[in-house]
């Protein structure tokens, strides 16, 4: 997942609910000269989602901003300043608009089938697994009879053996 990075646009975490973008252009305008100020919305509250992005025009501007502001505190909230990674179309290589929403249903039938298959192949092996140490509980308890005329302790054994057979 080589993604290039943006060396002019800066990713800027851990914002304040009360800065706004131009706030965030007056923090970041002694740098340099700035392309752009973005704060993403989130579409229920309305209000930014803590982040922003800071675009300048020259990358040694943007350079020399991510080595001062990462770690500064603004509005009492100490900003995490990185470079940011080009946006992407979420689903995969070429995104979810580059095929149709039904494209992924055939694969999602296949994975539903493995994994009731697989459910059904554990549930036939601990079934297996209990009646294999059913079968060995009881050869025990057997053999513990032969061994109750000479010991008593033994005859207890034998007696919780059969036990832990029958349930």
């Amino acid at each position: 997942m080589n993604q290039a990075v943006q060396k002019n646009t800066l990713y800027v975490g851990g914002l304040a609910e009360e800065v706004n973008e131009a706030i965030l252009h007056a923090a970041f305008i002694p740098f340099g000269d700035i392309k752009d100020v973005k704060t993403p919305l989130d579409h229920a509250t309305q209000k930014h989602r803590s982040f922003g992005f800071v675009t300048f025009l020259e990358r040694e501007d943007a350079s020399a901003a991510m080595d001062n502001m990462d770690g500064a505190e603004l509005y009492g909230r100490v900003l995490t300043v990185n470079y940011a990674l080009p946006e992407k179309i979420k689903g995969g290589e070429q995104g979810w608009a580059a095929q149709p929403i039904w494209a992924d249903a055939d694969t999602w039938f296949e994975r539903q089938q493995q994994e009731e298959e697989m459910k059904r192949l554990q549930e036939e092996q601990k079934a297996a697994m209990q009646v294999a140490e059913d079968l060995h509980r009881k050869k025990m308890a057997e053999e513990r009879e032969g061994e109750m005329d000479e010991d008593p302790m033994a005859m207890a054994e034998a007696e919780v053996l059969k036990q832990n057979a029958t349930s």
